[in-house]
């Protein structure tokens, strides 16, 4: 059995403060690299001394590898190593099978929608995005492999009758796009400013406009429900 490991030196008085940084950072980098999950800022913290700047530190390594072929980014509430923007052709070509899968048009559009409206049913992404998207219904099968791909997972049963679900985005979509948070995705401030994020609004206007055209015998596509856990 080995034998406990003595606890981590963060302070590191015993050296001069340029070594300590030095030190510092080194620990910092090491552990995100090592790591395949965005690394939380307080756990770096505990890397290092009660005197260090923590911004500073990651600043002055994301200064260090600007003439790397890689980066510090932050995603997903933590920071993590990402390849730069330039080299996915020679990734890509020398690992063709680790690609992440594609997404068609359809499910892109499907995945944003519920990444700005969540947690949404798939009923509700039917009326925000018309029945029909591309020709296409908002399927199960559409959902389903979004899910597979782990983009998006089951929220909490929604209040309404049947209880559907409700569909959330998952960390594993965060670092799909290079997100810090759902705070980052594109033009969000906009687009809540303008209204064009209340879902109950827009659900309501939608419900509204489709009673006034729709022809009696037409039918809403069914819910997607599933039995409640007894």
């Amino acid at each position: 059995m080995a034998p406990p490991s003595a606890p981590l030196d963060t302070e590191l008085t015993d050296l001069a403060p340029e070594a300590r940084w030095r030190t510092w950072m080194a620990r910092v980098e090491a552990v995100i690299f090592a790591s395949d999950q965005p690394v939380p800022r307080d756990i770096l913290g505990r890397l290092v001394g009660s005197a260090c700047n923590l911004d500073l530190l990651l600043t002055e390594i994301e200064v260090e590898l600007a003439a790397r072929p890689y980066q510090l980014a932050r995603v997903a509430g933590g920071y993590t190593m990402r390849t730069r923007a330039e080299h996915g052709s020679a990734i890509r070509t020398a690992f063709p099978k680790h690609e992440a899968p594609a997404l068609t048009k359809l499910e892109a559009t499907v995945l944003m929608a519920i990444a700005y409206y969540q947690p949404v049913t798939r009923d509700q992404l039917g009326w925000i995005l018309g029945q029909r998207v591309e020709g296409r219904q908002i399927d199960r099968d559409l959902i389903g492999r979004l899910r597979r791909l782990g983009l998006i997972a089951n929220g909490p049963r929604s209040p309404e009758p049947g209880a559907p679900i409700l569909y959330v985005t998952t960390p594993e979509f965060l670092q799909r796009f290079d997100l810090e948070s759902l705070d980052a995705l594109p033009e969000r401030e906009k687009l809540e400013e303008a209204g064009l994020l209340d879902k109950a609004r827009l659900l309501a206007e939608r419900r509204a406009l489709a009673r006034d055209f729709e022809p009696m015998d037409s039918k809403q596509p069914d819910e997607e429900t599933e039995p409640l856990a007894t």
